[in-house]
């Protein structure tokens, strides 16, 4: 019943560069990210919790023990959301799936200073759709470094996820949605990306078609998924195609998890 009006209210989004992601999409980026029982997964723009509850119930499968749904319960979820009423909808979307007491915060993930993020408030995984289009006040800027400061939301959201992985021995991974822009922007845009071809390995980027987000956004969106083990030596990239005799998604025939199965073989 929830979830049924979730789906409704989603006709609502698409202010503020937010939309709904359609869960074939959460289901393949948790599926082929792999979190495991005693990694901590982290969304930090959970909007109504669909990336978490995914994590979630990928997780209580690898439950045996007793032990295994204490580590579940109090030390593998957490996320943010910024506005009242996603936030409010992601704590029930938690409990309701059996989450006891989810760790979700009210506030923008955005406003902190990421250079002072230490190895405690690191995480294992982070799996998350940033919203994009939209632009942040003057005082989210000043917490991130002075050559790669700009409004461009997705861009905030994509240094805070690379500064928030955990580092080696154990490496954290992530799998993030991101609009073409992000891959061939210039100035701070390369910049930000310069960083994370040196610094992390981006070793794989799937090009989604065209209405996978409709009628949300037009905009080509990409997965990217890379980890804490850089640099980044080699790129593989796949186009995800439309199944045939398509020319695109809707909102009325959107995109199946089984119209992944290629990718996810390959």
């Amino acid at each position: 019943l929830y979830e049924s009006l979730l789906r409704e209210m989603r006709d609502a989004a698409g202010d503020s560069g937010e939309f709904y992601t359609p869960r074939a999409v959460v289901r393949f980026m948790v599926a082929v990210t792999d979190p495991k029982l005693g990694e901590v997964v982290l969304d930090p723009a959970g909007g109504t919790g669909g990336f978490l509850v995914e994590a979630y119930g990928h997780l209580e499968k690898q439950c045996k023990t007793v032990q295994d749904r204490h580590t579940l319960q109090t030390a593998s979820i957490q996320g943010g959301e910024a506005k009242p009423l996603p936030y409010m909808l992601a704590q029930m979307n938690l409990l309701l799936h059996g989450l006891e007491s989810p760790k979700l915060e009210r506030g923008n993930s955005l406003a902190v200073k990421i250079t002072e993020i230490g190895d405690r408030e690191r995480v294992d995984v982070i799996l998350t759709n940033p919203p994009f289009g939209g632009e942040e006040e003057r005082s989210i800027l000043g917490g991130y470094p002075s050559d790669k400061q700009t409004a461009e939301t997705a861009l905030l959201f994509l240094q805070l996820i690379m500064r928030k992985l955990r580092r080696p021995p154990k490496p954290g991974r992530a799998a993030v949605v991101v609009p073409n822009g992000t891959l061939f922007g210039e100035g701070i845009c390369a910049r930000i990306k310069e960083e994370l071809t040196r610094d992390f390995n981006l070793h794989t980027i799937v090009r989604l078609p065209n209405g996978v987000f409709a009628p949300y956004t037009a905009i080509p969106t990409n997965l990217l998924f890379f980890d804490r083990t850089g640099p980044t030596r080699d790129i593989w990239f796949y186009d995800l195609p439309l199944p045939e005799g398509r020319k695109g998604y809707t909102k009325t025939r959107p995109i199946h998890f089984e119209d992944f199965a290629a990718c996810i073989a390959w």
